[in-house]
């Protein structure tokens, strides 16, 4: 990327230091990230999990739309369906995702199956897909007696690594062998959280789950941080939520919240980003800014 990490921390240092920044959602001062600049050239891709055991708090939403927010600021970005149900191949207008000849299932099953066989368009420019369906499901049981079962998925993704700036994998809502393939595959993870009491509760094991992927499997795994999603600031619980997610979880956490809204769903109908569905929504904006975010982060990270 074009800015070096010492920047990019000077970057950060000095909006969390400005005085005149307001008080985000998340209780901290809410910094004013800088706007991305223009890429010279692409690739190699960090590779990040979009994971939480927990359904329904907004990881294929969330891996739709920061696609779609970093492809936007000219950034190439490979989105990877790793969930069974085809959440993500649906949630862009793909169809059925029963009637696709190939998916991710060939790709980790069938050594003579490349990624470029599998990837296709979005309708977004600069952001691909590869697809997955209901296949995936039997794909568990049938790395089990695999050798390096583990790093099936890293290995399958490889040759895609120097043509895409950034590769997100939706993951499946479990933490089975799929999942571990996935951080096994990745430089970093995404924790999207909804703001609400039940959803905190498995996030221990989840985090135990990525330390033991760390010390195990792949050294080179990072937090990227902890997404607060389905937010809203009308109600005391999911206020009380966030602060609990803060003092868990600290400078972790994400200062972009995600907050619920109807076009979120909407979107999803379209088989649409937000970004695309309704570009001036307070969604579409939230997507962007956590798009400047990340990549505060992640130039950070190297």
């Amino acid at each position: 990327m074009t800015s070096t990490p010492e920047a990019a921390e000077s970057e950060l240092s000095a909006a969390l230091t400005d005085p005149r920044q307001a008080i985000g959602p998340t209780g901290r001062p809410l910094p004013e990230f800088p706007e991305p600049e223009p890429l010279t050239e692409h690739g190699p891709a960090r590779i990040v999990s979009v994971c939480n055991q927990k359904g329904g708090v907004g990881k294929t939403t969330t891996t739709i739309n920061l696609g779609a927010a970093l492809a936007e600021v000219g950034r190439r970005v490979l989105l990877v369906d790793f969930d069974p149900q085809g959440a993500l191949s649906v949630g862009l207008g793909k169809g059925d995702p029963r009637q696709l000849d190939l998916t991710v299932h060939n790709l980790l099953l069938e050594s003579n199956v490349s990624w470029e066989e599998i990837v296709i368009d979005t309708g977004v420019e600069g952001m691909d897909l590869l697809p997955s369906n209901i296949d995936l499901s039997g794909a568990e049981v049938q790395l089990v007696h695999e050798v390096g079962r583990e790093y099936i998925l890293a290995g399958a993704l490889k040759p895609a690594v120097p043509e895409y700036d950034y590769i997100l994998i939706d993951c499946q809502p479990s933490l089975g062998l799929l999942t571990v393939n996935a951080l096994a595959a990745s430089h970093g993870v995404l924790v999207p959280l909804e703001c609400e009491y039940f959803a905190m509760r498995g996030v221990a094991l989840l985090m135990e789950t990525i330390e033991k992927v760390q010390s195990r499997i792949n050294p080179e795994l990072q937090i990227d941080g902890v997404l607060g999603t389905m937010y809203d600031s009308r109600t005391l619980h999911t206020r009380e939520v966030l602060q609990r997610i803060v003092q868990a979880f600290g400078d972790r956490v994400f200062h972009t919240v995600i907050n619920r809204t109807v076009r979120f769903p909407d979107a999803t109908v379209a088989g649409e980003p937000i970004t695309y569905f309704d570009p001036s929504s307070m969604g579409a904006n939230a997507y962007r800014e956590l798009a400047k975010e990340v990549l505060v982060r992640w130039n950070q990270a190297g």
